[in-house]
C-alpha cells in the first residue's frame, strides 16, 4: 500500500503526493467527478459526504459538505475551479464554511503517469506560514491517509 508523503516547497505551501496503480486519466476522473468523489472522499469513519458539486473546468464552482452520524456535525467547503486541464491538472480555491484557518487556500492538483502508474501531487498554498504549520500540525494526515487508500481502491480495481 503507497503512503501519502509531506513537504514543504515554500514557507507558505504543503505538498503531498500519493502514487496510484492506474493511469492519470482514470485517477483524474476519480478526483472530478461527483460519482467517484462520493466514493471515495468520505472523511473519517461515522461521517457521511452529504453535497458533491464539482465540474472540472474553469470558472466554474465546486461544493463538498459532510455530516457526523453520531452527533449531526457538519462541515462543508467550496471554490471555484481556476484551471482544469484534463488528465494532467486542477487547481482551484479552497474556502471552508466554519474556517478554522484565515483566508482561503489554493490547491493544484498535478497528475504524473509513468508506465501505467499515477503519481498525484496536491500543493496547497495558504495564506502564511504559520497557516500552513497548524493545518500540518493539525493531524489531517490520517484523514487523508484514509481517503486516498479508498482513491487507491477504486482507481486500481
Amino acid at each position: 500500500m503507497s503512503t501519502i508523503t509531506l513537504s514543504t516547497p515554500s514557507d507558505n505551501e504543503l505538498a503531498i503526493s500519493r502514487g496510484f496503480d492506474a493511469p492519470r486519466a482514470k485517477v483524474f476522473a476519480a478526483i472530478s467527478t461527483p460519482d467517484s468523489i462520493k466514493r471515495w472522499l468520505q472523511g473519517p469513519p461515522g461521517w457521511t459526504m452529504t453535497e458533491c458539486t464539482i465540474e472540472p473546468k474553469a470558472g466554474t464552482p465546486y461544493r463538498f459538505a459532510w455530516r457526523n452520524g453520531a452527533d449531526g456535525t457538519g462541515i462543508g467547503l467550496g471554490g471555484t475551479i481556476t484551471e482544469a486541464v484534463v488528465p494532467e491538472r486542477l487547481v482551484a480555491t479552497e474556502k471552508f464554511d466554519q474556517p478554522w484557518y484565515p483566508g482561503e487556500a489554493l490547491v493544484s492538483q498535478t497528475l504524473s503517469e509513468a508506465a501505467g502508474k499515477t503519481t498525484l501531487t496536491i500543493t496547497i498554498r495558504y495564506p502564511s506560514k504559520d497557516v500552513r504549520d497548524g493545518v500540518m500540525n493539525s493531524g489531517m494526515t490520517t484523514g487523508m491517509q484514509m481517503n486516498y487508500d479508498r482513491l487507491a481502491a477504486l482507481v486500481e480495481a
